[in-house]
This record gives structure tokens, sequence and C-alpha cells, in this order.
């Protein structure tokens, strides 16, 4: 579910659950681990990259209807724990996305320090609201730490899933290349980060980014809770339910 590609001192986490890299327990397990490992044995900066049509296609919903309600619960924990383990990074992360990337991949990428993307028709978005789910504030936050308070609200409340040149000029990712080179772009990046004194980097980096850790530490328990609980909603069960079925 995950290939490890090596550029350098930097690595490459690629997720690879085909057909669209749908985020089920194990994959988002997978994740976090090679996180952790890759850090451990001395990477200087990660690549986390995708399909090259949809770099992910957000939370496996098929999935997730057939979850027992404790099943349910560890998914969703372990989603948060794969977003905590990229922003909390002790190295810099990049993302490559090659393709659409909505929802629960949008919120991985949204974690990383830089976001390169394929130009050309491709969405990206926290299309939420669209199956009948609230985002949440840990999530709202990262949204309104890139593109503005004003800007992500009305991205959050429509669910809106914008193309990649939208995208880049609202600062919602910060590169766009041809898709064949989004990995490139992203290792480039890193390099270029890595060059710098690194001490001084890491330390800046720590600071700069100390809020999107007391963002997502902040959603606890209770939290997950009551978005568990608003799931099983029967407007949210109904608009999921239905769109399971037309597919």
């Amino acid at each position: 579910m995950i290939e490890r590609i090596a550029h350098g001192n930097i690595w490459e986490i690629k997720l690879a659950r085909p057909p669209v890299n749908a985020l089920n327990f194990e994959l988002l397990d997978a994740l976090v681990k090679a996180i952790e490992q890759v850090q451990t044995e001395g990477a200087h900066g990660i690549v986390l990259s995708g399909g090259s049509k949809v770099f992910s296609g957000g939370l496996d919903v098929p999935y997730l209807l057939q979850c027992s309600t404790q099943e349910l619960k560890a998914c969703w924990s372990r989603f948060f724990d794969a977003a905590r383990a990229l922003a909390n990074a002790k190295v810099p992360v990049a993302a490559a996305i090659a393709g659409h990337n909505p929802a629960g991949g949008c919120v991985l990428a949204l974690c990383c320090d830089y976001r390169v993307m394929a130009e050309g028709p491709f969405r990206i978005g926290l299309n939420e609201t669209q199956v009948a789910l609230a985002v949440p504030e840990a999530i709202q936050y990262l949204m309104r730490r890139v593109v503005g308070h004003h800007k992500a609200e009305r991205l959050l409340v429509a669910g809106a899933m914008i193309e990649s040149q939208q995208a880049y000029d609202i600062g919602l990712i910060d590169a766009l290349m041809p898709a064949a080179e989004v990995t490139a772009g992203a290792v480039s990046w890193l390099e270029s980060m890595v060059a710098l004194p690194q001490q001084a980097q890491s330390a800046t980096r720590r600071i700069a980014r100390a809020d999107i850790h007391q963002a997502l530490a902040a959603f606890d328990e209770s939290q997950l809770d009551g978005f568990v609980q608003a799931w099983y909603s029967d407007e949210t069960q109904g608009v999921l339910q239905a769109l399971f079925q037309k597919k």
C-alpha cells in the first residue's frame, strides 16, 4: 500500500492502493509508520506522492459504510494520526499532487510544508459539505492558514473543488508543473531546504509550524466522538448511501 523511493537523502512515500488511493485503516496505518521510519533512517526531507490521475480520493466511503462503530472510530483516529505525522515531521515535507485531490487527500497535502500540483483540469478541495459532513475546526484551520479566512470560508461552506490554476492563484498550492514533473519539483524544493544551514532552518520551521501542531492536537477524543456521531445522522447516511449506490 506504500512504496518508498530514495532520491538521495530525500525519501518519497508513495500511496499505492489502486485505483484511487482511497484511505482506509490499513493505508493510513502504513503511511504513519512510513513517515516515522524514513525519519528514523535519516531522511532529510519527505515527498508524499500518490497516483498519476488521483493523488488520493480521500477516505474510502464504501469501506467506512461497512465498518462497525469501533472500526469507524479507529479509521478516523488513524486519519488524524497521519495528518499529525505529516504536520509534526522533523524534516520538511512536500506533497507531489499529479491529479485530483479531494477531501482527505487534500487534508494530507495541507499538512505538508509545500504543495506541487499538476497543471491542467485537476481539482483539489475539501468537499465534505457536499456529502453532508461538517468540517472539523482543526481541518478548517489548515485551510484558513494557507488561503486566508474569507477564501477558506467560501471554499469550505460550499465544499468547493477548484482547478489547479485557481488553487495556485489563491495560494492553496505553491507550484504548478506538468503532471510528469511534480515529484521532481517537490524533490527540488526539498533540496533547497536541505541546502540551508540545518540548525537555523529546523528551529525556524519548528516555530513557524507550531500553530499547525496545536490545531491538530486540539482535535481530541471528545471531538472525534462527536464527528463519528454526526456520521450516523440521517442526513449524512442518506447522502453517502445514495452516492455509494450510484457507483
